[in-house]
């Protein structure tokens, strides 16, 4: 039997919050949402970790992203085998049918599935390499960004240029998909690699000339 329990007391209070405040005030705003469907300028993909608010990052209001979350806000390459796959079927519904104009991949500091995918290469992490761990699987993704620095000495360093190694091999992998490809190629996509401290607020871009991260 499926155990499922009522909603916490807490979020049912914040929802009648919400309802009875933000809602009330926009609700021709969210009504005209729903009939004229959604039409957001860009996607972002990005970590899971609750640390990462992308709306508040941006000031986004509703329907202006679409938002793709998974662990770590890694993108994987394109790979047609009737599998599921979830990353890949939100990138094709993106530029498929919503025709973004950007893709915006976004990395964060202390994201623990980077630490995860470091320590399993390290082989300090041996429940990730469980053909079962479905987190170790996915981090498989990371691999090749704990070969491109192995320059780094000290681990904290290591981990912060992995983190931003998973931007880039994010884009890198989107640029195998063919109608990503197709899109960026004819100008109606570009996309943007971004990657933001937490703790301090700041924003970093990738730029393609340098292929270094710099201030925003």
């Amino acid at each position: 039997m499926l155990q499922v329990r009522p909603l916490p007391a807490y979020l049912v209070q914040r929802f009648h919050g919400w309802r009875a405040t933000t809602y009330q005030d926009n609700k021709a705003w969210y009504r005209r949402l729903a009939e004229a469907g959604q039409m957001p300028r860009a996607m972002i993909i990005a970590c899971c970790d609750s640390r990462v608010h992308v709306t508040s990052i941006f000031g986004a209001d509703e329907g202006e992203f679409f938002i793709h979350r998974n662990i770590a806000g890694l993108v994987p390459p394109f790979t047609p085998d009737g599998q599921l796959h979830g990353t890949s079927a939100a990138v094709e519904y993106a530029v498929s049918a919503l025709h973004v104009a950007h893709i915006v991949v976004l990395g964060h500091s202390n994201c623990g599935g980077v630490r995860g995918c470091h320590d399993m290469c390290l082989g300090h992490a041996p429940e990730l390499e469980m053909q079962s761990s479905f987190v170790g699987r996915w981090m498989d993704l990371l691999r090749p960004g704990f070969e491109r620095t192995a320059q780094f000495s000290d681990g904290a360093a290591r981990i912060e240029a992995m983190e931003k190694e998973a931007v880039v091999i994010s884009l890198e992998n989107l640029m195998t998909f063919p109608f990503v490809r197709m899109a960026v190629e004819q100008e109606r996509l570009t996309l943007h690699g971004l990657w933001t401290d937490t703790g301090e607020g700041g924003l970093q871009q990738f730029d393609g000339g340098t292929q270094a991260f710099v201030p925003i």
